[in-house]
């Protein structure tokens, strides 16, 4: 094969993509689509939906395969050959997006077919596709004129530039962080812990331990390890990742500065008052103002009680452990040694139940027996040994051979390792379509996680943390996979509200805490006995354990995300601004050398700017939703066609809310979350 990117036909071809493929691949691409849009816009293609389809989608659906595998690579695969054929092509793919978006040309025959009197005879989703179309013309810039769109173009092709440095910077930051201590230092830290540092130091030849700021192995130690003086070296270390306490060449200072000043500049363009106004208008929420109430609600109620979980917490730490003035670096060592304490079990002993195996086995068994599919392995060329490959069939009811339908397929990457970003995602590699050439598009997946990987001949553990991310993840997939949506821009999570997209997500942790469910995800890494009743009790009973403190740092975060969007001007200093929310939120505020804007990679890298209170209002409809099988049980099947149905099959084909009230009958109430995380 000759370049492995310009095959767009099938799955991408992992194995074969080198940087030297990058550019000559989607040179050629971006000179297919702008031929494709000059057609798509003369006088040769009528304004009809299908037709426009087969000239246009059909070009920008190939460049944004090759250029998603690329993206990809970059983000689990990185090294510096690879990151400069990106950010060579970055700008050429945004100005190609940006010029898209903004044809006068185009909008006005999306505009002819909109007021057509075919339009009045599409189907649901395609109206739904149309209308998110021409409201996006408006916000790419479509009805700006002469300097106002030359400025809107430059405005996005910097802004890209931008966010992928600043991802660089915390990505680099994490990676050349090492610290390399005796093992007398690691009193207190997991056996699997220990193992994986020591053979990290092996690797480079050093003697002892290497403690990194990824966090399996960071986190770890701020749980459990002993030595305070060690916590306190990697908190602050960690908390000031990219930032101007860190190496200058990994400072997000400017970066950011700049990005809010551009996102600022851009609201302004499109006659809104600030960007959190132009972030909102695709969401469910009405205004910044309705956010903000909804947020600072939220902590009113979770206030008393994280003021009783830290009360709490002070007082075991100074009793208990010897700390009379508890710091953000014993946070985590003092809560887990008091969960210990009241709940008698850790997390170190729940993680010896959870292999990785036995976790996805009893995921897969979910999913099936809930939304009606198989789920088997499948092959396709990966980027990692260690990347699998499934499929998820449903069991055709149609055709004299009841062979089994293809319904969608994923890759799973579920380890830690140099050169992969942290954290935990799904992207997708393609969506559902009905192709203009007559065959239908079936969707296809990343699920991303960063786990410990296997050591010592024995699978990776799981903590139940991560058992409950890695189905968070799952949730976002199912939701994109499962959709029996045709067209391409409301398919899946596609033209889903970006604060209604974390709803099946969420929902998916629930599973984690049903003991009909848990039993089935467990064998002891040693002996093979399911998880005892008695140890999943105390867990149970540790549920809400510091739910107060956890719900009001969730709300600190949206809550800056917000006002930092919502208030023109902020990014003079964000600092000023980080202090004064947390003034307003916290009740135990971090050290003043903590610099976690400088990593707040969901708002200056990621989707979530002026978004992040997705995540809160999410969890208000994904309890609610789950409160539905609360009243039969987790696994019925009825339910569970319901939600497939109303949920995950409409993918973005009509508004959330819709969606939501087809399923559950009613509009979302919050009192399922505060009672399902004890704040009732």
């Amino acid at each position: 094969m000759s370049n492995p990117l310009l095959d767009t036909t099938g799955l991408p071809h992992f194995a074969q993509i080198k940087p030297e493929h990058v550019t000559p691949a989607i040179t050629e691409l971006l000179a297919v689509a702008d031929a494709a849009l000059e057609r798509a816009t003369s006088d040769e293609v009528p304004a009809d939906y299908d037709a426009m389809s087969a000239v246009l989608d059909v070009a920008t659906e190939r460049l944004h395969s090759a250029w998603g595998a690329v993206a990809h690579l970059n983000h689990v695969a990185d090294n510096p050959e690879l990151r400069a054929v990106y950010n060579e092509n970055i700008p050429k793919i945004t100005e190609f997006h940006t010029r898209l978006g903004a044809d006068e040309r185009l909008y006005a025959k999306y505009k002819a077919i909109a007021t057509s009197p075919a339009a009045t005879r599409l189907n649901a989703a395609r109206k739904k596709a149309l209308s998110n179309a021409m409201r996006d013309f408006v916000l790419s810039g479509a009805e700006l004129q002469g300097a106002a769109r030359e400025r809107y173009a430059q405005i996005q092709e910097r802004h890209a530039a931008l966010t992928t440095a600043y991802s660089e910077h915390v990505m680099d930051a994490t990676d050349s962080y090492a610290l390399y201590v005796d093992e007398s230092r690691l009193a207190g830290v997991p056996d699997d812990v220990k193992q994986a540092s020591r053979a990290a130091a092996e690797a480079e030849g050093k003697p002892g331990h290497k403690l990194t700021l990824h966090f399996p192995s960071y986190f770890p130690v701020m749980q459990y390890g002993d030595d305070r003086a060690l916590r306190q070296e990697l908190y602050t270390a960690y908390a000031t990742r990219a930032s101007d306490l860190g190496k200058p060449e990994h400072d997000n200072s400017a970066i950011m500065k700049e990005l809010l000043e551009l996102r600022q500049e851009e609201a302004k363009l499109l006659g809104y008052q600030n960007f959190a106004e132009v972030s909102l208008v695709p969401k469910m929420a009405d205004s910044p103002q309705q956010v903000l109430d909804f947020l600072r609600d939220l902590a009113k109620r979770a206030r008393p009680y994280a003021e009783r979980d830290l009360a709490e917490l002070r007082e075991f730490a100074r009793t208990e452990l010897g700390l009379a003035d508890l710091q953000s670096w014993d946070v985590p060592y003092a809560s887990e040694k008091l969960k210990e304490a009241r709940y008698a079990f850790s997390d170190q002993e729940v993680k010896q139940y959870f292999t990785e195996p036995k976790v996805l086995s009893g995921l897969f068994r979910i999913i099936e027996t809930l939304f009606e599919v198989s789920i088997r392995p499948d092959e396709a060329e990966v980027w990692n040994p260690n990347v699998r490959f499934f499929r998820i069939e449903r069991q055709a009811t149609m055709g004299p051979s009841g062979s089994p339908q293809l319904v969608g397929q994923f890759y799973l990457d579920p380890y830690a390792r140099t050169g992969k970003r942290p954290g935990a995602w799904m992207d997708d590699v393609r969506g559902r379509w009905a192709r203009p050439e007559g065959r239908t598009q079936t969707p296809v997946a990343h699920l991303v996680c960063n786990f410990t990987p296997p050591s010592g001949g024995k699978p990776a553990l799981l903590t139940h943390d991560e058992v409950t991310t890695l189905f968070h993840e799952f949730g976002h997939g199912l939701h994109h996979m499962l959709t029996q949506v045709n067209d391409i821009g409301v398919a899946g999570i596609s033209g889903v509200e970006w604060d209604a997209v974390e709803l099946p997500s969420q929902f998916m942790e629930n599973f984690c805490w049903e003991w009909d469910v848990l039993k089935h995800l467990t064998a002891h890494v040693d002996s093979g006995e399911p998880l005892p009743r008695a140890l999943f009790d105390k867990m149970l009973a540790a549920k809400n354990f510091q739910s107060g403190l956890q719900t009001l740092r969730q709300i600190e975060f949206a809550l800056f995300d917000m006002r930092l969007h919502s208030e023109p001007g902020a990014e003079a200093d964000i600092q000023k601004l980080v202090d004064e929310v947390r003034r307003e939120v916290s009740v135990m505020a971090p050290p003043a050398f903590n610099r976690f804007q400088h990593s707040f990679s969901h708002i200056f890298a990621g989707g979530y700017s002026a978004g992040y209170y997705s995540y809160k209002w999410a969890e208000v409809l994904s309890a609610d939703a789950w409160s539905a099988f609360e009243e039969t049980s987790a696994l019925d099947p009825e339910t569970g066609r319901r939600y497939r149905e109303a949920i995950l099959e409409a993918g973005g084909s009509r508004p959330a809310m819709e969606s939501f009230k087809a399923f559950r009958g009613r509009e979302p109430r919050i009192d399922a979350l505060l009672r399902h995380q004890g704040m009732a």
